[in-house]
């Protein structure tokens, strides 16, 4: 099974602990991969494996999350979004075995396909902020002033300028 499906199956197990309890849990996993029919018992092994050390990982995700999402706090995520950024987050921060850029991808694509309209970019935007380390200050952001670019003008003489048909005489100021 390849490691996508792998993580779609880790997604899905993870969506599913927001609406059941521990106990409860045990039993939806194993129901689960009854459902998934032939399963090489290696590629279940390690999803579960991953699962389990997510799970362990939870509140640290969490705080994660909740530093770098100004103004989206996890209890006000979708659960969609939430569960594909935690499991994106935990590839990123303690699996070394998953580069940041796959993380991000590969969360990205299972927000779209659960989660809303927007749910792509909103993954996108918070582990972006994540992988780069900044962390939104709370302030609004400074606006940049616009520039503006200027056309100067210059006449180098007055030769170049155009004649007119009455010159005007400088005045000559008399004292007399």
């Amino acid at each position: 099974m390849r490691r996508s499906e792998q993580r779609e199956h880790i997604f899905k197990l993870l969506f599913m602990t927001q609406f059941n309890s521990e106990d409860e849990m045990s039993d939806q996993v194993s129901m689960y991969f009854e459902t998934l029919g032939e399963l090489e018992e290696k590629d279940q092994e390690a999803m579960q494996a991953k699962y389990q050390k997510i799970l362990e990982k939870l509140d640290e995700i969490d705080q994660i999350l909740n530093d770098y999402s100004r103004g989206w706090k996890t209890s006000r995520m979708s659960r969609v979004d939430l569960t594909a950024l935690r499991l994106a987050v935990y590839e990123m921060k303690f699996d070394e075995d998953v580069p940041v850029g796959v993380a991000i991808n590969e969360a990205v694509e299972l927000a779209k396909m659960f989660g809303g309209d927007d749910s792509g970019s909103f993954v996108n935007g918070i582990l972006g902020k994540i992988a780069s380390g900044k962390k939104d200050s709370g302030e609004a952001p400074k606006r940049r002033r616009q520039t503006h670019q200027a056309k100067i003008i210059i006449r180098s003489s007055k030769k170049d300028a155009p004649k007119s048909e009455t010159k005007a005489e400088p005045e000559e100021n008399s004292d007399n």
